[in-house]
């Protein structure tokens, strides 16, 4: 029952269309089968031969099928014209009951039916439907099961229909499996159809199948792939459902519907969603891409590597240039390459003038790759492992190319083909935009950093008084801080600086640098009073207009009296307490010169304190990355501070600052930064200390202000 090669011409689009003109639907005139046209989306109904007028009556031309066939109105056969007319597939009913009002009375009879899509003169889809009466065979066994039958493919969309034994599945006829897998009646049989699934579908394919011979459940779905004709797999969705007769199941019947569209759809929408997922709470552009890899790995592949290349512009295809793997990843049971994360090795420049104009993709007899387009340590690895495909994609940021994936499919998995490398390209697509917004990220953080570690500069050295800095940027997050520390000697006395600037970007990083040097220019001014110096920065930022912000600070002069014992003068600018922690494991925070940040009110006025620096005592001057948590409230950081620093009172400075950034629980997202000065236990060689602090600042020695009692 196929269409008559006369009516047949190829036209434009996918796979061409079949095309019927007026004049060929004469053809069917004399055919003996009944043949029907229905054109549209309601089923116009615009031809039927003279069989079929003969079979069902006269019924109206130019009608919906609804009302041409009101007698059949309520049978599903409308549902299996739209699935017709939807999907562009054909389907083939065999022994369908049909109960229509015939000329002679209402009575059923059984068909063989197809409904096949087709194209009009005009160019409007159709659906053309031809039906050959084969009542005089079926039995009254066979009419039940074809009954059962026809209203479960009704349900579940036909494009393979196939019948199966309820005792142990196996195969007992189908129609259209040999046009799909090129498989004939004698090969898929009984179960030789599984010779045409995907050997690593078959598994779950043949448990979930004989699960539902022994459970009987309402109805069983389950898509795997299958070869098809070409020796190419595409995916098909099998759904079945049990035909019942006094309860008793006597038969499996259902179909197989190619999905391949439908899945390589939803499998792009569930990895782009995967991606997205994955990269979100990155901080670098080598964080995501590795994440990346994890998302192809084992979805798309069996392997997934990114490499770093260092020149973008190979002055010759034969020179080599070197790369560096900062991801990889394999599925279970892959061995590793011998070069671990962060090897770097040469490709040559043909390598990389290829993939910057497009991707590398390589099909090829498993274990065997090509030598030419791949460096040796690759084709090495890829033997070894039974590769049977690569691609290799560039990952451009700003139109520059800056990194390769690599994506690689071994053993007897389907090589990978070009929807994959389109699918491959697409997702690299998809992150594109994030990928370039992390790269400039990076950028400003690397310059920011710059800066600020340039401005951290070495404290001063002074015998017997130790002075240590520590600056730690946030592990976690991507921004870049403002905070500082500053340590220097002016008039006989060290000044220790420490601030904090609100913004966590370059121009926050820029700020930072504007303001610590013009603090140090003030104090360097007016060393004996710190308010002064931090009143003086608070007017000239204000005047300023440069910063529009606010920032924190604590200025600190520190130097001993003539009796050789050392004070300290501090001035607090909304920033956190200095902590003075007492050779004997007392510790207290300095809250007696505590004044507004900076930037709120320039005219307010300022304070300053001074507090003794016992020997052996320890000043630290810190900013809230070290003590701050969004859980709890800041004072229990201080307290966990205070406690931590009471431990360690006798710890030399070097060391005390260490255990201080990885012992302390921070909350990780914030820089932390920190100075400290300890004068030593035993009384300072006073002649010494001032040749050191004469030598490194102004000679002339200042008297501080006057001091209280001890």
């Amino acid at each position: 029952m196929s269409v008559p090669k006369s009516t047949k011409t190829n036209t434009p689009g996918v796979g061409g269309e079949t095309r019927i003109t007026d004049t060929a639907l004469k053809v069917f005139d004399p055919v003996p089968v009944g043949v029907a046209v229905t054109r549209g989306p309601d089923h116009r109904l615009v031809y039927v031969n003279a069989a079929q007028r003969a079979m069902f009556g006269p019924r109206p031309l130019d009608k919906p099928f609804p009302l041409a066939f009101h007698d059949l109105a309520e049978s599903g056969y409308a549902l299996l014209l739209d699935r017709v007319m939807t999907t562009g597939e054909p389907t083939f009913l065999p022994d369908a009951p049909v109960t229509v009002d015939f000329p002679e009375g209402r009575r059923e009879r059984y068909f063989n039916i197809s409904f096949s899509p087709v194209v009009l003169e005009d160019g409007e889809p159709a659906v053309l439907s031809m039906m050959l009466d084969v009542t005089d065979r079926i039995d009254a066994e066979q009419r039940e099961r074809a009954f059962q039958r026809y209203a479960s493919l009704v349900r579940t969309g036909v494009v393979v229909e196939w019948t199966a034994s309820p005792v142990d599945g196996s195969i007992q006829w189908s129609h259209g499996w040999e046009g799909i897998t090129g498989q004939s009646p004698e090969e898929y049989l009984g179960y030789g159809w599984l010779d045409a699934v995907a050997p690593e579908d078959r598994p779950a394919l043949v448990l979930v199948w004989s699960q539902a011979i022994d459970q009987v459940p309402d109805s069983l779905e389950h898509t795997f792939r299958v070869r098809v004709r070409d020796g190419t797999y595409r995916h098909f969705r099998a759904r079945a459902v049990p035909v019942r007769k006094d309860g008793k199941v006597v038969e499996w019947t259902g179909t197989c519907a190619d999905v391949e569209q439908q899945w390589r759809e939803q499998r792009r929408l569930d990895l782009f969603r995967r991606a997205s997922e994955a990269i979100a709470h990155t901080t670098r552009v080598e964080d995501m891409l590795e994440a990346l890899t994890h998302v192809i790995v084992p979805e798309l592949a069996d392997a997934c590597a990114v490499h770093l290349t260092a020149e973008t512009e190979p002055r010759s295809v034969r020179s080599p240039f070197i790369v560096e793997r900062i991801a990889l990843t394999l599925r279970e049971g892959l061995s590793h390459p011998t070069q671990p994360r962060g090897t770097r090795f040469a490709v040559h420049g043909a390598f990389l003038q290829a993939i910057q104009h497009h991707p590398i993709h390589e099909v090829f007899p498993a274990g065997k790759p090509p030598t030419d387009s791949l460096s040796p340590e690759s084709v090495r690895w890829l033997s070894e492992v039974g590769a049977n495909s690569v691609v290799v994609l560039p990952l451009t940021s700003e139109g520059k190319l800056i990194a390769s994936l690599s994506v690689v499919v071994c053993g007897e998995r389907e090589p990978l083909t070009q929807d994959d490398v389109d699918l491959l390209a697409d997702l690299l697509d998809h992150i594109r935009s994030t990928l370039d917004t992390f790269a400039e990220l990076q950028r400003t953080q690397r310059a920011a950093l710059a800066l600020q570690h340039s401005l951290l500069s070495e404290p001063p050295t002074i015998p017997g008084v130790p002075i240590v800095g520590r600056y730690r940027s946030s592990p976690t997050s991507a921004e870049v801080g403002g905070d500082w520390y500053d340590a220097f000697v002016v008039d006989g006395a060290v000044m220790l600086a420490i601030g904090d600037i609100a913004g966590h970007d370059l121009a926050a990083a820029i700020a930072m640098s504007q303001l610590r040097n013009m603090l140090r220019a003030f104090a360097v001014d007016r060393p004996q009073h710190p308010q002064e110096a931090l009143r003086r920065l608070d007017n000239a930022v204000t005047r300023s207009g440069e910063y529009q912000g606010t920032a924190t600070s604590v200025l600190a002069r520190i130097a001993p009296d003539d009796a050789g014992r050392w004070w300290v003068d501090y001035s607090v600018a909304g920033h956190l307490p200095p902590l003075l922690v007492l050779p004997d494991g007392d510790t207290r925070f300095l809250e007696e010169a505590h004044d507004l940040l900076l930037g709120l009110d320039p005219g307010a006025p300022r304070s300053s304190a001074v507090e003794p620096l016992p020997p052996g005592a320890t000043l630290l001057l810190y900013t809230d990355g070290l003590v701050e948590h969004a859980s709890e409230p800041l004072d229990t950081g201080l307290d966990r501070l205070a406690r931590h620093c009471a431990a360690m009172a006798d710890t030399p400075l070097d060391r005390f600052c260490d255990r201080l950034l990885t012992e302390l629980p921070v909350a990780g997202n914030d820089d932390i930064t920190l100075i400290a000065l300890r004068p030593a236990a035993s009384p300072p060689d006073l002649p010494s200390v001032r040749r050191s602090l004469s030598a490194q600042g102004n000679s002339s020695w200042p008297p501080l202000p006057t001091q209280p009692d001890e």
